[in-house]
């Protein structure tokens, strides 16, 4: 499948809620391949749909050596708490401390549509929370204290790539239902 560019901060897309996905076609499981190519390619510990483009509930990660996906994710999260560095693959080379949930229980549906629970501590909760952040138009500098985020802003603007023409995709390989570009 082939590698989708990265949409990177400022891109509309990355502030927009994704939609449900109704359809678990062989779009759906293409997105999910693309998802996970692009994800490993990058290299990244998860990739959201929103990030190359695609406005749909649907996220990848890669933790640990275990690669999955998840649609239409809902989470309950755990009341104890990590702080750690996090990093997101649409804010190339931005890395901060951020709190997130030591555990979460995630429930969703695979690519087929069958119904699947995934349950994680650690990396693996920080990454599919930061992923369904993606999927509600959230990112993680979003969730930092305001001197870490006035931080992250001024790395961000001194970044080599903040400003760069955001790459167009005139039309998506998957359908977007209007909220996607």
């Amino acid at each position: 499948m082939p590698i989708q560019p990265i949409r990177l901060f400022g891109d509309p897309v990355l502030r927009r809620p994704a939609v449900e996905v109704v359809d678990f076609d062989r779009e759906l499981r293409r997105l999910v391949q693309d998802l996970t190519d692009t994800m490993l390619e990058a290299p990244g510990a998860g990739l959201a749909a929103p990030q190359i483009g695609v406005g749909l509930r649907v996220f990848t990660w890669y933790v640990d050596g275990e690669v999955g996906h998840l649609v239409n994710p809902s989470l309950d999260l755990s009341a104890d708490q990590q702080d750690g560095p996090e990093g997101c693959l649409s804010l190339p080379d931005i890395t901060f401390d951020c709190v997130r949930a030591r555990s979460v229980v995630a429930r969703g549906f695979d690519m087929h549509g069958e119904p699947v629970t995934i349950e994680g501590s650690e990396l693996l909760a920080r990454a599919i929370q930061h992923e369904t952040d993606h999927l509600d138009g959230i990112l993680f500098i979003d969730r930092l204290d305001a001197e870490a985020r006035k931080a992250a802003m001024r790395a961000i603007r001194e970044s080599e790539w903040f400003g760069l023409e955001q790459p167009t995709v005139k039309i998506s390989p998957h359908p977007t239902r209007g909220f996607g570009l």
